[in-house]
Order: structure tokens, then sequence, then C-alpha cells
């Protein structure tokens, strides 16, 4: 009995811990309109965190397919569904932190955190950064 008890507490231990990653699919949500505007999959390589639009959620009106082109560097006129918007992300102090994040909208790259939402695991706080001036989204977990 002991043993079977230990075991399932060893298994909701790990299932917690695995609901706490910030890899997967998140869909990134307009903070003024509330609409969903991109999936974005982040993933692990080489040790750091990276994020790639994998899907674009646009109006019928909008162009479906865009490229960036006001980005950048390697970004400049690449499509934006692909491209890998936060870079060089890796673990300090129980977020991630000191990498990138471009928003394909305007060709803009900021400073980026990101960590888990302590009150929700289904949501993702990313935090793009350019000196003491910062903003805030909440992605939500596909």
């Amino acid at each position: 009995m002991k043993k079977l008890c230990l075991i399932t507490f060893l298994s909701c231990l790990t299932l917690a811990s695995f609901t706490q990653t910030v890899f997967g699919k998140w869909k990134t949500v307009d903070d003024e309109t509330g609409k969903v505007k991109s999936i974005v999959e982040i993933y692990e390589q080489g040790g750091k965190v990276y994020g790639k639009i994998l899907q674009l959620f646009r109006e019928p009106q909008q162009v479906q397919d865009p490229i960036c082109n006001k980005c950048e560097g390697d970004r400049k006129d690449q499509r934006i569904v692909g491209m890998v918007i936060m870079r060089d992300m890796y673990l300090k102090d129980g977020f991630y932190q000191e990498g990138s994040i471009c928003d394909p909208t305007n060709g803009k790259v900021y400073d980026c955190e990101i960590w888990i939402d302590s009150k929700d695991s289904n949501k993702l706080n990313v935090r793009g950064y350019w000196g003491f001036i910062y903003r805030t989204q909440t992605w939500v977990r596909e």
C-alpha cells in the first residue's frame, strides 16, 4: 500500500512539473482587442529557448501570408509564419531571460523574459522591454 501511495504521489508530482513547462504551443492574444493573433511554438535548442510563429490569425482584408519588410538582419523580408521571433533565452532564477523578442508588425527587437503564471500554468507571461519601459502580454497554452 505504501508503494502504491508513493507511486501515485510521484506520478502527480511529475505531471505537475510537466504542466509548468514553457515548451509547447501558445496562443498570442492582442492585449487591446482580446483576439488571438498567432500560435507560437516555444522550444529548446542548444540549451537556449526559442519561439517560432506557426500560424497567424488574420482578418479577411489583411495580407494572409505577410513578410516582415520592417525587420532587420536575417529576419528582413522573411515570411512571418515560420519566423523565429524569440531567441537565446535561458533559465535563471526561475524564469527564462536575457533573450530577445521581435515584433514583426513593426520590426523592432526587444529584450525579453518569460515565465509561467504562478496562478495558472496554462498562461505564459511574456515581457518585452527596452530599458526601464516594458510591456507584458499573457499567452494561453494551446
